[in-house]
């Protein structure tokens, strides 16, 4: 099992809260992490809801099912059976404990009120999406945080990345794909795994059969990834109303399919106004959809600059989840035609601006538009970064810099599982038991008569 990256804060969270959800698209590695904490340094038992027996026990009497869980448990799956919410509310009310229920989810649930609104307080919810290109490499990126240090970190001339970029994106970050090489068994995966998420994710949260829609609409914005989302134009493409279109696209979000990435503006109520850019959870799953692989990708670069912009925004989300900086990812567009594909913001208001070309070099004129953004905050800004297939970092005039596009997982990168700590943690959560160092054998002491 490959380390995953945000191991170090889902132990932490553990550690002082009785509630933590796990949740993030199907498939991402959910379920092999929780396992992986329970055989290790998190004592804790395992249930799967997918699992029919647990699934009927837990549906037909909640209280009684959670009242029977004695020490630390894993709820596999929470989305299943909603109304265990309210029975984990009621237990952690009765003794709120540190570390007590681990929960995981293939569904939003900050897009399902009634869940959203059953553990406030008591519950902190990470995300787990599908792997990093850091973690395929054993390393612990820290990209988000580097970029808004005072002083860039070196970074050493890369490889030209153009050659191996098409397979990264075609192969994405879904943990089961990357050990199938052939072209087709990838494409069966994908096939498959849009089929399961459609006909039973989708299909469980809307309580409705009637969704023959889905996969065609999942199909159009796979074409439309890295744009901005226009439900009206959608709308009137597929023949299906408004409302009925705009609630599909909910149900996609709360199953991790699309992700929204909101507009940036300097008066924060204008952000919900404009419209969204968006990316699907996978690039792999996105270059499915367009039936790009890696020989048409290179051969035909130009329409497919949006699979590039969607690689990116992946990356950086999967990196804010474990990053000291936390920062929000938005984009940026002006009345004027001013676009800047992506926008970091910390918590202080600081931006970091970054463009994306899916080519060897880079000029100029490809700062204009992060030179505008520069202008119009004035020190807020940070930096503006254009990310490039080519080899070379450049500086391009006032806090504005060319860098490779695997900066993305170089720039201020780390060794990958951490040293353990030192210290013990409290109460029952430990360090994984494979990342501890063996003890030295204890030599006897022989006493003299």
């Amino acid at each position: 099992m490959l380390w995953r990256n945000i191991t170090p804060q889902l132990l932490e969270a553990l550690r002082d809260r009785p509630v933590v959800l796990l949740h993030g698209p199907r498939q991402a590695g959910k379920s092999t992490l929780a396992r992986s904490l329970a055989d290790g340094g998190y004592p804790a038992e395992y249930l799967s809801l997918d699992d029919a027996p647990t699934f009927a026990a837990a549906s037909s009497d909640p209280p009684g099912f959670i009242a029977k869980r004695r020490g630390p448990v894993i709820l596999d799956e929470i989305q299943r059976v909603p109304d265990l919410f309210l029975a984990i509310k009621a237990d952690v009310d009765r003794a709120r404990r540190p570390g007590r229920f681990l929960l995981t989810g293939s569904a939003h649930v900050l897009l399902l009120p009634r869940l959203a609104d059953a553990l406030p307080g008591r519950m902190e919810i990470l995300s787990l999406w599908p792997f990093s290109q850091g973690e395929l490499e054993t390393v612990r990126e820290g990209f988000p945080d580097a970029v808004f240090e005072a002083e860039l970190p070196h970074l050493p001339q890369a490889d030209a990345i153009l050659a191996d970029l098409w397979g990264r994106i075609v192969r994405g970050g879904f943990p089961e794909v990357q050990q199938m090489a052939p072209a087709h068994r990838r494409e069966a995966w994908f096939a498959a795994y849009i089929t399961t998420v459609l006909q039973r994710e989708v299909r469980d949260l809307a309580h409705i059969a009637g969704l023959a829609e889905m996969p065609r609409l999942l199909s159009l914005l796979g074409a439309r990834a890295g744009g901005l989302l226009n439900v009206a134009d959608l709308s009137s493409q597929m023949g299906v109303p408004w409302m009925t279109l705009q609630r599909y696209l909910v149900l996609l979000e709360k199953t991790f399919l699309v992700q929204l990435i909101p507009a940036w503006s300097g008066n924060i109520g204008k952000r919900l106004l404009k419209a969204p850019k968006l990316i699907l959870a996978d690039p792999g799953l996105t270059a499915y959809l367009l039936g790009a692989d890696e020989d048409r990708l290179a051969a035909e670069r130009t329409p497919y600059g949006g699979l590039v912009e969607s690689f990116v925004a992946t990356e950086l989300l999967k990196q804010a989840t474990w990053s000291r900086t936390r920062p929000g990812l938005f984009h940026f567009r002006a009345a004027g035609g001013q676009e800047v594909d992506f926008v970091l913001e910390d918590r202080r208001g600081r931006l970091v601006g970054i463009e994306v070309k899916s080519r060897a070099t880079v000029s100029a004129d490809d700062f204009k538009w992060l030179r505008a953004l520069r202008d119009a905050v004035g020190a807020r800004f940070v930096r503006g970064i254009v990310l490039y297939t080519g080899r070379d970092a450049l500086p391009f005039g006032d806090r504005l810099h060319a860098l490779p596009l695997s900066a993305l997982w170089r720039l201020g990168a780390g060794p990958g599982p951490p040293e353990p700590p030192r210290e013990r943690p409290p109460a029952t959560i430990r360090e994984p038991a494979r990342r501890l160092r063996p003890r030295r054998p204890h030599r006897r002491i022989r006493r003299s008569a």
